[in-house]
């Protein structure tokens, strides 16, 4: 067992494992830039998840104030995840077509943190669970899918609170939003989902630009629809009366 004189910082954060978790599939030099981005932007969802999933509990319980204070942690983590777009949009499609074919079937599709996280936020879909069918985390996803997510908890506070949303929530937040020193904490817990929502949508508005700037409309790996398929994912809103509230004022 370590003491405080030999523990070190290398071994607080596990830098050896973490470090040595490189492992090049060729010799091509722009492999490695391709595999931390992604190694790098797995971790950040990690955290990402850590907070969502704390905030909905915070919410189901009335403490607002912590989840705002996660929630606004979230948007600085995809401000952080479109930062590494930037980095990713530095391979040439030369360079990413020569260790391509290396990693075979492997794809972002399958990233079952990234699937996580739209559950939480309420994307949820029954056919993007299959995609991890046999997979650790499938039981893990499950459970996310069944669960309540971080806007249903929202909508139950506004029930808590007397709004009746049996109709719709559009004229709650309507109501939140024309009286806000009234509903203050409502009023900036939505604000806090409008920039989360907000950093959110430009993560996947940046995805479809690097992927398009390195491969064009080609299928991506694993057979995945490319292009094609993140830009119909640009389409999804995740908390759309808060975004329909502002025609609605």
């Amino acid at each position: 067992m370590s003491t405080k004189t030999d523990f070190s910082y290398g071994k607080y954060l596990e830098l050896d494992e973490i470090l040595s978790a490189q492992n090049r599939l060729t010799d091509k030099h722009d492999e490695m830039l391709f595999i931390i981005q992604h190694q790098t932007s797995e971790l950040w969802m990690k955290l990402a998840i850590h907070e969502l999933t704390h905030a909905r509990v915070a919410i189901k319980n009335d403490d607002l104030e912590h989840a705002m204070k996660m929630l606004a942690r979230v948007s600085r983590i995809f401000e952080q995840l479109n930062s590494a777009w930037d980095v990713l949009r530095t391979l040439t499609p030369d360079e990413y077509t020569a260790f391509r074919d290396a990693f075979g079937a492997a794809s972002g599709f399958q990233s079952w943190q990234y699937r996580e996280i739209e559950f939480l936020l309420g994307n949820k879909s029954e056919k993007h669970l299959k995609t991890h069918k046999g997979h650790f985390a499938y039981d893990r996803l499950k459970k996310a899918l069944d669960t309540p997510s971080l806007y249903d908890q929202t909508l139950a506070l506004l029930t808590r609170r007397g709004f009746d949303i049996s109709k719709g929530s559009l004229p709650a937040w309507k109501t939140i939003y024309q009286n806000t020193s009234d509903h203050w904490d409502l009023f900036a817990l939505a604000e806090k989902l409008v920039d989360l929502e907000d950093y959110f949508r430009r993560w996947r508005f940046n995805h479809v630009t690097t992927v398009e700037r390195v491969i064009g409309f080609k299928h991506g790996s694993g057979g995945t629809a490319g292009v094609g398929y993140l830009k119909s994912m640009l389409d999804v809103v995740l908390f759309p009366e808060l975004w329909d509230v502002r025609t609605a004022l």
